[in-house]
This record gives C-alpha cells, structure tokens and sequence, in this order.
C-alpha cells in the first residue's frame, strides 16, 4: 500500500460516522474522539441511558432502545452500521464477544484488534485498510468497559487519533 492510498484511506476514516452504545471504555472513547474530530456520531443505548458509571450524558446523541439491557442496543449498532470494530485487549468476552456474534449471525464485517498487542502500527494499517475494502460509512466502535479492562478509554481514544493520523 502506497503512502497516497494510506492518506486516501485515512481522509475517508476522517468522513464516517461512528456509532456506540455508549458504556464507559472503548464505547466512549468512541464517542468522545467523534466529538472532538467534529464527526457525526449516534447509536443506541440501553432504556434510561444507562451504563455502569451511571446516566449517559446527553451530549452523546444516541437513542434508546425498549430495553435496559445491553443486549438490544448491542445487535441494534450492528445492524445499523456498515462494519463494526472491537477494540480491545485481553481475551475477547462479554459484550465485545457478543457483539462479534451479531456481527457474524447478520454477515457484517468485523475487525477486532487487540490493542496490548506489540505491533500498533500494523493495527492502524489493517484498520485503514479494512475501512477502506468494505466502504465503511458508519461505523460501530465497541470493547470493553472501564471496569473489565481499565485504561482502554485511554487506550482506544489514542489509538483512534493514530489511525486519523
């Protein structure tokens, strides 16, 4: 891959539109980073905006689904996105698992890339090259939350401004 087609690439991740459900980790970093980079951001929340460190602020502009659980807004961000990516570490389970599985039940394209992992660059390479092979335009950014892995926030919120470039 070519240093224009990687600018190329990276000015079109620099377009979508990021989607979460909002739960504190790598969800609202996603959302925090989509904010701060002047992107259109949305997704679903569960019923009552919840997520475990409390109400989700409003400035995040999701709707909730009929449901406190996670569950529902999990398969609905799927659904509604064009491909989802699971930024995380450790072993994948919980909701990040889960949300793998809708991704393969309803055949979208999912990235998962472990962000503890020795060779960053190469995330940001297949990252910008996945988005690029399935014209992503709304993408799902989920992983775990705070309390399952702390630091991803940070983690995933500087591996997004690498990725952007």
């Amino acid at each position: 891959m070519t240093q224009s087609n990687i600018g190329n690439l990276r000015a079109a991740f620099r377009r979508v539109k990021i989607v979460s459900g909002g739960q504190s980790g790598a969800d609202r970093a996603a959302l925090d980073w989509a904010i701060q980079n002047d992107l259109p951001h949305g997704g679903w929340c569960p019923k009552g905006r919840i997520a475990e460190d409390g109400r989700i602020d409003s400035r995040y502009t999701l709707r909730a689904t009929d449901s406190e659980g996670y569950r529902q807004r999990t398969r609905q961000n799927v659904v509604d996105s064009d491909g989802t990516l699971i930024l995380n570490t450790g072993e994948l389970s919980d909701g990040s698992l889960a949300t793998l599985r809708f991704a393969e039940r309803f055949g979208k394209p999912c990235l998962v890339l472990q962000l503890d992992s020795a060779n960053e660059l190469e995330s940001v390479s297949r990252m910008i090259e996945w988005i690029g092979t399935y014209q992503i335009d709304v993408l799902n950014i989920a992983g775990p939350r705070e309390s399952k892995r702390p630091g991803i926030y940070r983690m995933a919120l500087a591996f997004l401004d690498r990725v952007a470039g």
